[in-house]
């Protein structure tokens, strides 16, 4: 077996080498050619092929530069899109994602010198939206595709005409209660004792037939009567078992003295109770609001400012915040995985930052060690003076 056969120990090592990634400064981008070492990339640029290609660059490299760029944003957004959609993520994420293809176009070879001047590109474009924090600089790809704004277009118009037709529905509703309620007055439930017609027929059980009627609640009872033969008898038991609900039924009304009046719920209300209780249960990813108090928990600024409190004064794509020291007014630019929420003593005003009460000021009552939780009395909006408990620590801070 010769050295240069196919199945040669040397010949399957290279072959084995040339599958992976290779370095950057070994790799031609003009000829797209890979190579392994300083010796192959020299002979490379040694050869009749390579001065071939650097001659067409040279007349108007202009142009080359503009078409790997172009390759280049291309591939780039097109892996945004498919692997990440919308979602806002760091941008060196992707990019070690796209370079992981033996086949792509390299950044050298582009306008753009760094990731960094690549990023803010696609921000000026109006390609992403694109955001620094202490962690680097994030993406989110905008889809201005025309089927996907058709389809979120129409997904709106369906939303926006099962609200309507909700509206009317419960409208509708509430109208006919309205109607059925007006000149009527609601009658208190009579109840009448169960006693026996005839005190000397004690061998017969009489059956009662219930008719219950909605307005007078009576009950009509008929004279039917059977005579009661054995306690095995079907018909006999189940006339007992009438008998004793209807005891049962007397000795619970005349248990209560003040029998308690149920209102009936009109449909409209059933509906904004399930919508309040929906908006109760919802969270959002974000918390960060204006004039909050924070406390900042990275140690990425040093010890001058952990655990330092400050002030919220601006709020930048729900996730990033500017927010200014209190001990020496200094401005800082923080996203909110660095700050945490700060809880008052009892008495002083607090805002909620998440779930259902989600943007209302209120006092804090209660502070439970135990569950992490607080106790507020709503100061605010159309749900002043409602009192909410067991709202955890993460959801409520200091107002300024």
């Amino acid at each position: 077996m010769g050295k240069s056969d196919f199945l040669s120990p040397k010949a399957i090592a290279n072959r084995i080498k040339s599958k992976g990634l290779q370095k950057l400064r070994w790799y031609c981008q003009m000829c797209q050619k890979q190579c392994r070492d300083e010796n192959g990339f020299k002979c490379h640029c040694m050869s009749e092929s390579h001065q071939r290609q650097l001659l067409l660059a040279s007349e108007n490299p202009q142009q080359f530069m503009d078409y790997f760029s172009e390759e280049f944003r291309n591939d780039f957004l097109e892996l945004l899109r498919r692997r990440f959609g919308t979602k806002r993520v760091h941008n060196n994420i992707v990019y070690n994602e796209y370079i992981s293809h033996r086949e792509h176009i390299h950044m050298n070879a582009t306008q753009w010198e760094t990731l960094t001047d690549f990023t803010k590109w696609l921000g000026r474009e109006g390609l992403c939206k694109v955001d620094e924090t202490p962690k680097g600089w994030y993406i989110q790809y905008i889809d201005r595709d025309p089927e996907t704004i058709r389809r979120q277009q129409e997904q709106e118009r369906k939303k926006k005409q099962d609200l309507d037709d909700e509206e009317k529905t419960a409208k509708f509703i509430e109208q006919q209660v309205r109607r059925g309620l007006e000149g009527k007055e609601l009658e208190m439930p009579v109840y009448t004792e169960l006693n026996r017609e005839n005190e000397e027929e004690k061998g017969c059980l009489p059956v009662l037939n219930m008719m219950v009627k909605r307005k007078d609640y009576k009950i009509i009872r008929s004279a039917v009567k059977t005579p009661y033969y054995s306690s095995s008898s079907v018909l006999g038991q189940n006339a007992l078992k009438m008998v004793e609900g209807a005891v049962k039924r007397k000795e619970s009304a005349h248990s209560s003295s003040q029998p308690k009046e149920k209102k009936k719920k009109s449909a409209l209300d059933e509906i904004m109770e399930l919508e309040e209780e929906k908006k109760r249960t919802a969270r959002r990813d974000y918390w960060l609001q204006p004039e909050i108090i924070v406390k900042i928990v990275t140690k990425k600024l040093g010890e001058k400012y952990h655990k330092k409190k400050a002030v919220v004064k601006e709020v930048i794509d729900k996730y990033t915040a500017v927010v200014k020291v209190i001990d020496s007014g200094d401005k800082l630019k923080l996203d909110q995985t660095h700050l945490e929420t700060v809880i008052p003593a009892p008495g002083k005003k607090v805002m909620v930052l998440n779930g259902g009460y989600r943007g209302n000021e209120g006092i804090l009552e209660s502070i439970n060690e135990k569950r992490f939780s607080v106790t507020i009395t709503i100061d605010s909006g159309p749900l002043k003076g409602r009192r909410v408990e067991d709202i955890q620590y993460e959801d409520v801070s200091k107002l300024a």
